[in-house]
């Protein structure tokens, strides 16, 4: 075996559309990145969840080299304890029996030392790997991609706090509401469920909330520059960020509602914990708007904010909440990190 081959860690990004992979070391950092489809319910809606974790595993395991390392930041709710995977709505829809992906991993590859995490504690580990955090205490990262979480930490300690199960900031299946012209508007999540965060604010949720907020404007959105392009077979993902640009005011709309559940949460965390010194988002959906969408969040923040504080230091909250730069907050690297971090990296 090469000594790169000893040194680096083949670390993975899986979420609920791609799946990434690449050779990782402290000294070296990240090698050339591949990518292929997930074997996921969102791309194989036809699949069986079976099907679908078996693909996943051989994915998974055909890149390592033998006898090799392994770090693994995993979209999914997972006992951080245990390496139990609860369930990924993205992944599996609302299939919740559990996974023990490291044991599978194991089993198909046992000459490889396997660790898993979730993929926002490991982007969490590489925001924080940052110098540049000055004297914060807490630090919070959402995700807003296909699916929803959020991660904190205390960095005077390093700890990343667990509930009982493992668990922390499963922000996505929260109870959320959204209405419209005064009327609700209940949206079914992935997990299966109605009125979930994730089913206003996620990927696949604002594309369902769009649908939605279409059938009930269908003369301006049909006259929008938004449904001129989706009308002209462009991909939501690109035609949506282009109206913006264009100030169209259906495109608009769609963001002031997709971001006001999020807002709300974001609301409730600064509240109960005041020492939450940043609260970052990274994320597809995050990511593909930056600016905008921070915007759009601290609209709402503004128009309500904090009880006396937003009166008494309007920038208060403005001076929290931000954007992660490009390359700032990777799952990959976090993968590397964390399996460093856990003794498992040579």
């Amino acid at each position: 075996m090469s000594e790169s081959a000893r040194e680096s860690v083949t670390v993975f990004d899986v979420g609920g559309t791609h799946l990434r992979w690449a050779a990782w070391s402290p000294e070296r950092g990240l090698g050339i990145v591949r990518r292929i489809p997930t074997p996921s319910r969102t791309n194989r809606p036809h699949a069986t969840v079976d099907e679908l974790r078996a693909d996943l595993v051989a994915a998974m395991a055909a890149p390592v080299p033998r006898n090799g390392t392994a770090g693994v930041s995993f979209g999914a709710a997972l006992n951080h304890g245990t390496g139990i995977v609860y369930a990924s709505a993205p992944l599996w829809g609302a299939d919740q029996r559990p996974f023990h992906l490291a044991d599978a991993l194991r089993t198909q590859r046992p000459d490889v030392r396997w660790h898993v995490v979730n993929d926002v504690t490991a982007a969490l580990l590489h925001l924080v790997d940052s110098p540049d955090l000055g004297d914060r205490r807490k630090v919070l990262l959402a995700t807003v991609s296909s699916g929803i979480a959020c991660r904190t930490v205390d960095l005077r300690t390093g700890d990343i706090p667990v509930d009982g199960c493992g668990l922390q900031g499963e922000i996505g299946h929260l109870p959320a509401a959204l209405t419209v012209d005064g009327e609700p508007m209940p949206l079914r999540c992935d997990c299966g469920k109605t009125g979930h965060l994730a089913a206003y604010s996620s990927g696949r949720g604002i594309r369902r909330l769009a649908d939605a907020l279409r059938a009930r404007r269908a003369d301006v959105w049909r006259r929008s520059a938004l449904g001129t392009r989706l009308d002209g077979g462009e991909p939501f993902e690109h035609a949506w960020p282009a109206a913006l640009g264009e100030a169209c005011p259906a495109a608009g709309e769609l963001l002031d509602a997709a971001t006001r559940p999020m807002a709300d949460v974001v609301r409730t965390a600064l509240c109960l914990d005041p020492e939450l010194d940043l609260v970052a988002f990274t994320g597809g959906v995050a990511d593909g708007l930056g600016e905008t969408y921070r915007t759009a969040l601290l609209g709402h923040l503004a128009r309500e904010g904090l009880y006396l504080t937003s009166e008494r230091d309007p920038d208060w909250v403005v001076r929290r909440v931000t954007m992660c730069a490009e390359g700032q907050a990777d799952g990959l690297v976090g993968a590397g990190l964390a399996a460093a971090r856990a003794g498992v990296a040579r």
